[in-house]
């Protein structure tokens, strides 16, 4: 929470969102939805806020959305989408029992990477829902997905494969889903990555 409230004074728009003590993911989704805080909100088709379960020990957060996700208006629903949703089954999970999510609510154009200042104005919003969900475990899915939420330069390679924290909470970053469909040599080291996750939730691997 204070993190929060340190980013949303630096950006001097505090004043435009609830009080934490009356804010539900709803009310934030109703801000996201109408932001225009940075250049995306010409370009995007819909705002992709995230989805699952409000009280969920595990959240999974990706970078931004893809075409399909613009589209659609929901996170990881393309390719890399049904590949992550392999994944969190064989953590022995249902998407409707995690909430999945993207540093970025609006699609950069062409898919490039995010710019800093579009990370700067948009992740006080993921700060916020992170706030509200108070997930045990988030898994974080990339680079720039990872170097949001850990203080750190390296790239997803060397960041990988242990716990970092964030506010309080575990944090394992893990190569995205869309880097497995190019590389499947990568799918051993995350398998890995999320058994540890798994560990740590209490679930058994096979």
């Amino acid at each position: 929470m204070k993190e929060y409230v340190a980013e949303q004074l630096e950006l001097g728009f505090l004043e435009l969102t609830a009080p934490f003590d009356k804010m539900t993911l709803e009310k934030l989704r109703a801000e996201v939805m109408a932001c225009t805080r940075c250049e995306l909100h010409k370009t995007r088709q819909n705002v992709v806020f995230g989805e699952g379960n409000e009280n969920a020990d595990l959240v999974f957060i990706g970078e931004a959305p893809g075409a399909e996700e613009d589209q659609q208006g929901r996170p990881f629903v393309g390719a890399a989408g049904k590949l992550l949703t392999k994944i969190i089954e064989a953590m022995k999970f249902t998407r409707e029992e995690v909430y999945i999510a993207n540093v970025l609510k609006c699609r950069p154009p062409n898919n490039r990477d995010p710019l800093p200042n579009e990370v700067t104005h948009c992740k006080p919003f993921l700060t916020r829902q992170l706030e509200l969900i108070k997930p045990k475990v988030i898994c974080v899915l990339g680079t720039h997905a990872a170097r949001a939420l850990i203080n750190s330069s390296e790239g997803i390679t060397r960041m990988r494969g242990q716990f970092y924290m964030y506010n309080g909470i575990k944090v394992m970053p893990t190569f995205h889903p869309a880097y497995l469909l190019r590389n499947d040599s990568a799918k051993r080291p995350v398998w890995s990555d999320v058994q540890k996750i798994m560990a740590e939730l209490g679930k058994q691997s096979k």
